[in-house]
């Protein structure tokens, strides 16, 4: 089995080259050196990172879920507990695979993960002073409206009561 390259660049002694030869091949071996290694390895770090833990503590999440729905499993003589473990087992291998093809391997989800954190970058946060100002100003209007609303509803129980609509409890 080959794997076809660009043409001039060319696998040669563990690195790739550029400049020399037409299509290249490299060998088997190489080849799957290259495709697991992780792709742009340097980029994306942190963006990497909390997308790893967060698709982690869902794994984890699921796999308690189907820790519980297996509690009343049994297949043949084999003890639910088994039953279990070898489902976690699965459900942790199968999906730990799956994220760390998605957030190391495919380039074009690594891709958007380097530019989503290129892009965070450049945002203008906010300092310590203008988010306690905003939360202030939050809370004044949450009290505001909430006593706009009570009363609007004192308002108008006092005129269905008015005109007997609303009966009151003495």
């Amino acid at each position: 089995m080959s794997v076809r390259v660009t043409p001039g660049v060319f696998f040669e002694g563990g690195a790739w080259r550029i400049g020399r030869g037409g299509i290249g091949e490299c060998k088997v071996k190489e080849a799957a050196k290259m495709a697991l290694g992780i792709y742009k390895k340097g980029q994306g770090y942190w963006t990497r990172l909390m997308s790893a833990i967060a698709f982690g503590l869902l794994v984890l999440m699921g796999a308690v879920w189907v820790w519980d729905l297996l509690a009343t499993a049994r297949i043949g003589n084999i003890e639910t507990v088994y039953v279990q473990a070898a489902a976690i087992v699965v459900v942790l291998g199968v999906f730990g695979w799956l994220g760390f093809y998605l957030i190391a391997l495919k380039p074009k989800v690594v891709d958007f993960m380097i530019a989503t954190e290129g892009e965070m970058k450049k945002v203008n946060w906010s300092n310590r002073r203008e988010v306690l100002g905003s939360t202030w100003v939050v809370i004044a209007l949450v009290f505001i409206i909430a006593m706009y609303c009570f009363s609007a509803d004192r308002i108008f129980q006092f005129f269905f009561q008015w005109v007997r609509v609303l009966d009151t409890v003495e």
